[in-house]
């Protein structure tokens, strides 16, 4: 059974996950990944959701309010590679965006890389659509941008 976790970014498993996380992106994107890396630091106002199988640390995510006041950013989504094809992305994200609507945001936007088709077919069935790539990613070829209305 997969159970969530609401906690914030100083949480150990979720750290332990954004470590792995990372080195993925590297190997995703070995030469282009310090680019990205700067617009990745989260502080105490991320929301983070970890979540666990049999009380392991198996996925995480998190949101993080954006300048639009009523939009969030969903940033580092991830699951161990073990447990891919569980729903642990998709249950992570609606659970992000249940959050994130109990607090009044009106819509998600996220950004994700041409190398993670999995990420991106996740957010589709999610019905995130595309949309022009928002700063920092706007000249970025390798980024790709989406966004849905939340249900509030």
């Amino acid at each position: 059974m997969i159970i969530t976790k609401r906690t914030n970014a100083e949480n150990r498993d979720f750290q332990s996950l954004v470590v792995q996380l990372d080195k993925e992106l590297w190997q995703r994107y070995p030469l282009t990944q310090q680019n990205f890396s700067p617009h990745n630091k989260l502080d105490l106002s991320a929301r983070v959701l970890v979540a666990y199988q049999d009380e392991k640390p198996v996925g995480c995510g998190c949101f993080k309010p954006t300048a639009d006041h009523d939009t969030i950013e969903i940033k580092r989504m991830f699951t161990l590679p073990q447990a891919r094809g569980l729903g642990i992305a998709k249950l992570i994200l609606l659970e992000l965006e249940k959050w994130a609507a109990e607090e009044n945001f009106t819509q998600s936007k996220l950004e994700t890389g041409i190398n993670q088709p999995e990420a991106i077919a996740v957010y589709k069935r999610l019905e995130y659509k595309p949309i022009p790539n928002y700063p920092p990613y706007e000249d970025n070829v390798e980024s790709v941008c989406m966004a849905k209305p939340l249900q509030v």
